[in-house]
């Protein structure tokens, strides 16, 4: 049987779907089955800490199947596309499986990676304290390269805390405007092939699939471990920006009543479901959409001569 990875890379292949699909069941399941270890793409199972939040595979599971990318930052880091692209690269020069399935709800960032991603130019200590500084007064920071760079900010939200101070940090490193800067610096694609899959789930199964996954989380606990989290990291810290940290921080500080707190996760999970749906449809080509069932045979059925 052919060695992995001295250096023979694993088959990648991608598991998409809508939040609460199925895609870490389907993927541990589909492991098992091909011999392959998993890559999270998941912007909060990266955070050490937030298990129930962002319903991490258990520790039982981790046994089981080695998963990257889970557990690798304290929960006032931040988190992106640049980020997840490393330790993509890393875990595939570290697998040592015929496979290795990538699975998470950040396709955005598995967008990202597939494009490609410009080099970022090194940024020096005293630019980061700089730029830090000045992201304090967000509106003032977003204002100001607003005149600095009229068209790259079109693209940029407003409290978009990380793309403002990546832009300060380009344009003070390099004397270029971001917008200029990514012209002389294009994307870079993506070096190995990914297969892709997509979970078709019907629309009513999922609404009711998040309803029982918020209120598992909420009994499991979520709530005091937000409270936990919130007594060791900022409030202002990426991770609890995010649905389930945020209406659960709303709770603790007395603005929602735990029916409120459940509502709205529930409401603003089902509002991600259909972001991520319409994404996935629209953003990738060559994507096979099937069943949960269905998926798994099918990549089983597709990859299995690559097992002799």
């Amino acid at each position: 049987m052919t060695k992995f990875n001295d250096f023979n890379p694993p088959i990648l292949i991608a598991i998409l779907g809508a939040t609460a699909s199925g895609k870490s069941e389907s993927a541990f399941k589909l492991a098992k089955m091909i011999d392959a270890e998993i890559f999270s793409l998941d912007s909060l199972s990266i955070y050490q800490g937030i298990d129930i939040l962002s319903a991490k595979p258990s520790k039982e599971e981790l046994k089981q199947i080695k998963h990257y990318a889970i557990d690798i930052l304290s929960p006032n880091l931040p988190n992106n596309a640049a980020l997840f692209h490393s330790l993509l690269k890393d875990a595939i020069k570290e697998c040592k499986k015929p496979f290795l399935l990538i699975t998470g709800g950040s396709s955005f960032y598995l967008k990202s990676i597939i494009d490609g991603l410009s080099p970022m130019p090194y940024i020096p200590q005293n630019i980061k304290i700089e730029v830090k500084k000045k992201i304090q007064n967000l509106d003032s920071a977003y204002q100001e390269l607003k005149n600095i760079d009229p068209i790259f900010m079109t693209k940029i939200n407003l409290k978009d805390t990380y793309r403002i101070s990546r832009a300060f940090e380009i344009y003070l490193s390099t004397h270029q405007i971001p917008s200029q800067y990514f012209i002389n610096n294009p994307p870079i694609p993506f070096q190995y092939q990914i297969h892709l899959y997509a979970i078709d789930t019907d629309r009513q199964i999922l609404k009711e699939k998040i309803a029982l996954r918020t209120e598992k989380m909420l009994e499991s606990g979520a709530i005091k471990e937000m409270e936990k989290l919130l007594k060791l990291y900022p409030l202002e810290s990426q991770p609890f920006k995010a649905i389930g940290p945020k209406e659960c921080i709303a709770y603790i500080s007395g603005e929602i009543s735990l029916d409120e707190c459940k509502h709205l996760i529930i409401t603003h999970t089902n509002q991600l479901a259909k972001r991520q749906t319409t994404f996935n449809n629209t953003q990738f080509k060559h994507v096979h959409f099937l069943k949960k069932d269905e998926l798994i045979e099918r990549i089983y059925c597709a990859f299995k001569k690559d097992l002799a």
